[in-house]
C-alpha cells in the first residue's frame, strides 16, 4: 500500500482528521483528478464531472478538519475510487 492509499484510508476511517498534512490532502486530491488553482493562501480544486468545488486553506502545515470531512465526502459521494477500494473500507 502506497503513501496516498495510506492517506485515503486515514481521510475515510474520519478517525484522525486533525493529523492529516495540507500537502498529503492536497495530493490525495491531484490523485484523484482534480486540478488546482490557488488565489492567495486558498487551493481551490475542481473536477470535470462534479458539481462541488473544495476550497483548502492550510492551518500551519495542517489540512483542517472539516476541509478534510469535506474530501471524505465527496469521495464517498460521486464514489471516486471504484466499487473495488470501496468495499475495503
Amino acid at each position: 500500500m502506497g503513501k496516498i492509499d495510506k492517506v485515503i484510508d486515514k481521510i475515510l476511517r474520519g478517525t484522525s482528521d486533525r493529523n492529516i498534512s495540507f500537502v498529503d490532502l492536497c495530493q490525495v486530491l491531484h490523485h484523484l483528478g482534480f486540478e488546482e488553482r490557488i488565489k492567495g493562501s486558498h487551493h481551490i480544486f475542481f473536477k470535470d464531472g462534479l458539481l462541488e468545488i473544495i476550497n483548502l486553506q492550510p492551518k500551519d502545515s495542517q489540512a483542517k478538519p472539516y476541509q478534510v470531512k469535506q474530501v471524505r465526502d465527496l469521495i464517498i459521494k460521486y464514489g471516486l475510487l471504484g466499487d473495488e477500494d470501496d468495499e475495503s473500507i
